[in-house]
């Protein structure tokens, strides 16, 4: 064990000792209503983490993901943002992109970039693009293969950016291989 490992221990042993010594003298005459109360918390806290545990299975049922219907179309509900996110998989790897018609190209975030395996250092960012931040430095690169539901694409262009990033982009060069349409709180993707 490590002096930082003993001090932590050391730590939450005396913090233990406290919360014992309190118990102690407040539930002195009443220790069977203190057991019950340490049982009911700890019943509470095992809730708590089990809810947790369980958060990934019930996003995933509370917020509804897109989906392909018999005749090939793709079905993208908005987010709660109001944005449509799309996931594509790029080289066998999902990665989400938020749809953005205001965006020309596929720009990759730079960790959804590692994600895929690109080397950020050896990339050469010669392009320039306009954003909501100013302007950004961008690298093209090919992505082998981009998949959404039935549909394939090989060898498609796409920029990844210098600057920060919380989330890809899918602009109109992916966008415009589809006939794009609004209906409702649902973006429809058809060929």
């Amino acid at each position: 064990m490590d002096g930082e490992t003993t001090g932590r221990l050391f730590y939450l042993l005396l913090l233990l000792v406290a919360v014992a010594g309190y118990v102690m003298v407040e539930y002195r005459n009443r220790m069977g209503q203190a057991l019950r109360n340490f049982a009911a918390w700890g019943l509470i806290f095992v809730g708590v983490m089990a809810g947790y545990g369980l958060w990934a299975d019930l996003k995933t049922d509370l917020a509804p993901q897109q989906m392909v219907t018999q005749d090939g179309m793709i079905e993208i509900p908005r987010a709660a943002d109001g944005h449509y996110y799309v996931t594509l998989t790029i080289n066998g790897t999902p990665v989400q992109f938020m749809a953005d018609t205001g965006a020309t190209n596929m720009v990759l975030s730079a960790d959804d970039a590692r994600r895929l395996g690109i080397d950020l250092d050896a990339l050469v960012y010669i392009g320039r693009a306009q954003t909501a931040n100013g302007m950004v430095a961008t690298a093209r690169v090919e992505l082998q293969q981009v998949e959404l539901g039935p549909y394939r694409e090989q060898v498609f262009p796409a920029w990844v950016n210098q600057g920060e990033m919380d989330k890809s982009l899918l602009g109109m060069d992916y966008l415009s291989l589809y006939r794009v349409e609004i209906a409702g709180d649902r973006m429809i993707l058809r060929r």
